[in-house]
C-alpha cells in the first residue's frame, strides 16, 4: 500500500510541484504582502491593517467596486436570460439548425482583445457603424465610450454578444430534459408558460446554478474589455479609468496599484477583499439554491 502511494505521488509530482510553487505559494505570499508596505524594489515592511484601512477610505476603491458590481449584477441576468432564450430557439427542430448554432457560437472563438477592438470601432461616437445605423433611424446617437452614462451599458452589449459558451451549455441541458414530461404536460392541457416554469426551469436549474456562480467569479475579474476601451482613448499605458472613472473596474484598479503605482501591499489587500466578497456571494448562492435547484434524483 505504501509503495503504491509513493508511486502515485511520483506520478502526480509535476502537478503538485506546479500547484505549490505557482499557486499555493503566491496565494500565501499575497496574504502576507497585504499586511506590508511593499514596492518590489525594497523589502516588505510590516504595517498591520494599514493597507485595508486606507483601502476603505479610498474613493477610487469604492468607485471601482461600484462599477464592477454594476457590470456583474446587471450583466449576469441579462447574459443568462439572453443565452437561455437563444438556446431554446436553437433547440427547435428546423432546417439549417447546425448553421444557426454555428453563427451564435462564432463570437466566442474570437479572442477577447480582437473582439473588443472590433466593438470600439463599431461603437465609435463619430464614425461607428452602430451610430450610423441609429442616425438613419432618426434615433439619438450617444458617444458610447465617451459619455459616462453609456460606458457601462456599452460593456453589457459587448458581453451579450459573446455568450456562445453559455448558449451551448444551456442547449445541452435543454436536450437532457425528458421529452416524456412535456408530453404528459401537453395531455393535461399545460401551455408553453406552465411547461417552461414547471418543467424546463427545474430541469436545467443545476446548470443555471453553475452558470450563475461562474458568471459571478468572472464578473469580479472583469478586466480586458474595459482596459482596452480605456487604452483606445488614452493609450494602453495610461493609468486611467475612462470618462469620470466610469470604466475603472476592480481588477483594473488592482492592476494599477500593483504595476503603475508599485503598491503591492495595497494590491494584495484588494485581491483578498475580492476573494472574500466572491466567497460570501458564492456561499449565499449555494444556500439559496436549496430552494430553487432540482437535481435528477429528487
Amino acid at each position: 500500500m505504501k509503495k503504491n502511494t509513493i508511486k502515485g505521488l511520483l506520478f502526480a509530482s509535476p502537478w503538485l510541484v506546479g500547484f505549490v510553487g505557482l499557486t499555493l505559494y503566491p496565494i500565501l505570499l499575497s496574504l502576507y504582502y497585504g499586511f506590508t508596505e511593499f514596492n518590489v524594489f525594497q523589502p516588505p515592511k510590516f504595517v498591520g491593517l494599514k493597507n485595508y484601512s486606507e483601502l476603505f477610505e479610498d474613493e477610487l476603491f469604492w468607485k471601482s467596486l461600484k462599477n464592477t458590481l454594476y457590470v456583474t449584477l446587471i450583466g449576469i441576468p441579462v447574459n443568462l436570460i439572453f443565452a437561455l432564450l437563444i438556446a431554446m430557439l436553437l433547440n427547435m427542430k428546423v432546417r439549417g439548425m447546425a448553421f444557426y448554432r454555428t453563427i451564435f457560437y462564432l463570437p466566442t472563438i474570437v479572442p477577447i482583445a480582437a473582439s473588443t477592438l472590433l466593438w470600439i470601432w463599431i461603437m465609435n461616437g463619430q464614425y461607428g457603424l452602430l451610430n450610423q445605423l441609429l442616425g438613419k433611424l432618426g434615433v439619438y446617437q450617444p458617444s458610447w465610450f465617451g459619455d459616462p452614462s453609456y460606458t457601462k451599458p456599452s460593456l453589457l452589449i459587448i458581453g451579450v454578444w459573446a455568450v456562445g459558451n453559455i448558449i451551448v451549455i444551456f442547449l445541452a441541458s435543454l436536450q437532457d430534459v425528458p421529452r416524456s414530461l412535456y408530453e404528459s404536460a401537453e395531455i393535461d392541457g399545460a401551455n408553453f408558460g406552465r411547461k417552461f416554469v414547471h418543467i424546463t426551469l427545474p430541469g436545467i436549474s443545476p446548470i443555471i446554478l453553475f452558470q450563475l456562480i461562474m458568471q459571478v467569479i468572472n464578473g469580479f475579474q472583469y478586466f480586458t474589455q474595459a482596459y482596452f476601451i480605456v487604452g483606445s482613448s488614452g493609450g494602453l499605458n495610461s493609468a486611467s479609468g475612462g470618462p469620470e472613472n466610469s470604466l475603472l473596474m476592480y481588477a483594473i484598479y488592482l492592476y494599477q496599484n500593483a504595476f503603475y503605482y508599485l503598491k503591492m501591499g495595497k494590491a494584495s489587500a484588494m485581491a483578498w477583499v475580492m476573494f472574500i466578497l466572491v466567497g460570501v456571494i458564492t456561499w449565499a448562492i449555494f444556500k439559496s439554491s436549496k430552494k430553487w435547484v432540482t437535481y435528477g434524483g429528487e
